[in-house]
């Protein structure tokens, strides 16, 4: 039999996989347990995922799974002993394996997810969860529903500087914070990612898997987009992913969001498109979206996400990163520090700084302790840094931004229905239809 799953056996034998397993089939992991992880999805993020589980003793890799053969054997080369898969579901069915790592491409991920949790597995996920914010709903439902634990991959939250940093502004050492900026800047111009004609697909390759839920379209090397040198392209395509606003943006806003405690914002606005790059790509070369959060709790602010991929002027330095502007100070962050900037006040006519400037580096591999914290997680049963929950409100907020833009809409947000108000127009982007067979069941 072809190792090509059939899309219209799909449902059936997913369905399989997922039933009769409850909570009581998977054993509770003690301190000093071994803990056996498949991979599912090994390209460039989930080898990278998993050598950050491999930095830990008792992490054994016993499985890996791609519809792309040369990415299976590219892992190889590090999981040695792990049995080699075409089919996912064959590695949720192995009752010997604890956790899955899922890698695969962003409009995998749901379905990968929650199929997992209906197989009694832990799940490490990639950001951003979803491709919609409805699918982001569903697999957090799954999680409960079959008492897993998961986490997201947003590793920032577990870098120790991002912690200090979240104290700081939380304990009021900055003042009133009403205004939060986030970037990412580069230059692609003129060419970009390319134009490829449409072709056959390479060998090694189930093109009708690596779509899925995803509309059926030719091969296009730039909508699949492996590539030795960076990340796949398939980010810059709205069928499998939302551009630089949803592949680095919710790295940014995930911060934003526990810095200042807040989930979820009420209005969102969006301005940019495609102004300069000539490639196929369909997501924007430049754009603004900016997000209001009002709190009686937390206060009120402003935060803005920023993308150029035509010019590549950095702030403070650096092409990625996010200030938080205070009464009393700014604090710019990023992966590899974070420095404050004191406001000034005149004292006898003399120009005086608010609060102490200071400088802090990260002291920390933030993909190693995140992994860690998930490790731990599974053997206490507790919820992760980045559970599910607070992975979805992050995973949405960005969405959120592709949503005012795609509608022309100021969105209105409804953080308990999870709905835009009154505007059907945004609301058909809060939600997405599968290829059929494939469906979002929890």
């Amino acid at each position: 039999m072809s190792e090509t799953i059939q899309r219209r056996d799909f449902m059936k034998q997913s369905l399989v996989a997922g039933t009769g397993i409850t909570l009581a089939s998977a054993s509770v992991l003690g301190a000093n347990d071994r803990v056996r992880i498949g991979v599912i999805g090994c390209g460039r993020q989930g080898r990278g995922d998993m050598g950050s589980f491999m930095r830990h003793p008792e992490v054994q890799v016993v499985a890996v799974c791609d519809v792309y053969e040369p990415q299976i054997a590219e892992i190889k080369k590090r999981a040695t002993e792990a049995e080699t898969y075409k089919d996912y579901r064959k590695i949720l069915d192995r009752k010997d394996i604890d956790a899955v790592i899922i890698g695969s491409p962003d409009h995998w991920h749901a379905l990968h997810s929650i199929d997992a949790c209906k197989a009694g597995k832990d799940v490490y996920v990639e950001k951003p969860i979803s491709t919609s914010i409805a699918e982001g709903r569903a697999m957090v439902q799954a999680a409960r529903k079959y008492n897993r634990v998961v986490q997201v991959g947003t590793q920032q939250r577990s870098g120790d500087h991002y912690q200090q940093a979240a104290k700081l502004v939380q304990s009021g050492a900055l003042g009133k914070v009403t205004f939060v900026r986030t970037w990412n800047f580069g230059n692609q111009t003129p060419d970009g990612i390319g134009n490829p004609p449409d072709s056959n697909p390479p060998a090694g390759l189930d093109w009708d898997m690596w779509l899925g839920p995803a509309p059926m379209r030719p091969f296009n090397e730039n909508r699949w987009g492996i590539y030795a040198q960076g990340y796949s392209k398939f980010r810059w395509f709205w069928d499998y992913a939302g551009g630089m606003m949803t592949d680095w943006g919710v790295h940014h806003l995930d911060i934003v969001q526990m810095v200042m405690n807040v989930d979820a914002p009420q209005a969102v606005t969006a301005l940019g498109g495609k102004y300069a790059l000539k490639d196929n790509r369909e997501t924007p070369d430049t754009l603004m979206v900016t997000y209001e959060y009002l709190s009686d709790k937390t206060g009120s602010f402003i935060c803005t996400y920023e993308n150029r991929e035509c010019n590549g002027q950095s702030i403070n330095g650096s092409g990625y990163g996010m200030t938080f502007h205070g009464t009393e100070g700014t604090m710019f962050i990023n992966r590899e520090y974070f420095e404050i900037f004191p406001e000034m006040r005149r004292v006898n006519n003399q120009p005086q700084p608010r609060m102490e400037a200071q400088k802090v580096k990260n002291t920390n591999n933030q993909g190693t302790a995140h992994a860690r914290n998930f490790l731990d997680c599974m053997k206490s049963r507790q919820q992760p840094i980045c559970d599910i929950e607070i992975g979805h409100r992050s995973t949405s907020t960005a969405l959120l931004g592709n949503v005012a833009l795609r509608s022309g809409r100021r969105i209105a947000w409804n953080r308990q229905t999870e709905k835009v108000e009154n505007d059907p127009a945004a609301n058909k982007y809060v939600s997405r239809e599968y290829r059929k067979p494939y469906k979002l069941t929890v």
